[in-house]
């Protein structure tokens, strides 16, 4: 069973794998880099279930396949819950980016987000990552779920796993050991993430859906 995730990132392609096969064993999950010629649509809506869904949709009307998407962000106390929305291109878009240069925009946003929070101090660099996904199916039917992370942001990057902000911040269940997202193993960064808890409360309704279409195409054989 295959189901296409609106992102070109690969190492979301991977997440999102590890954490549906918990509750569909055969699924498989291909990314934008798997679709030749995909155009992904422009991200101008307001909110993350926002975007998801209009990721999701754009998914179907290319792949015809069951679609997912996802949209999140971190969002800082001290900077009125911003990047949000913006987090990914909080740095503004380089050339370099559009082409492809995923690490160097995170770079460059990482660098930003602790040049603004430089004199705000320990006690008051709260943040929480937030996540809307989407499942969206051929048929119209559509889901979203929302999860969350809550932690810190510390003052210098940390780690080599995750990607864009994990290097910064520090999630409430490791605030102890201090270790950042980037820090832990794929199972435990899965646990505790706000993208682990929206799929595995979406999770089931994948497993459902894609069994139902399963059986569907077999009664029509």
């Amino acid at each position: 069973m295959r189901v296409f995730l609106a992102s070109g990132n690969a190492a979301k392609v991977r997440e999102m794998q590890r954490i549906l096969a918990e509750h569909v064993p055969d699924v498989e999950v291909l990314g934008i880099g798997d679709v030749d010629g995909y155009v992904e649509p422009v991200e101008d809506e307001p909110t993350f279930a926002g975007n998801a869904l209009l990721k999701a949709r754009a998914g179907v009307a290319a792949t015809g396949l069951p679609s997912i998407a996802d949209d999140s962000g971190l969002c800082v106390d001290a900077l009125n819950q911003m990047p949000g929305v913006l987090s990914a291109r909080w740095s503004g878009r380089s050339r370099d980016a559009e082409d492809g240069d995923r690490r160097g925009q995170d770079q460059r946003n990482n660098r930003l987000l602790l040049d603004q929070l430089h004199d705000v101090p320990d006690e008051r660099r709260g943040a929480h990552f937030a996540c809307a996904v989407a499942w969206v199916l051929p048929d119209g039917r559509e889901r979203v779920v929302e999860g969350r992370m809550d932690g810190r942001i510390i003052r210098e990057q940390r780690g080599s796993g995750g990607f864009g902000y994990d290097v910064l911040f520090v999630p409430v269940e490791h605030d102890a050991e201090g270790r950042t997202s980037a820090e832990l193993d794929p199972a435990e960064k899965d646990r505790v993430s706000h993208r682990g808890r929206a799929l595995r409360e979406l999770a089931p309704q994948v497993a459902a859906d894609l069994s139902r279409a399963s059986q569907e195409t077999s009664s029509a054989d």
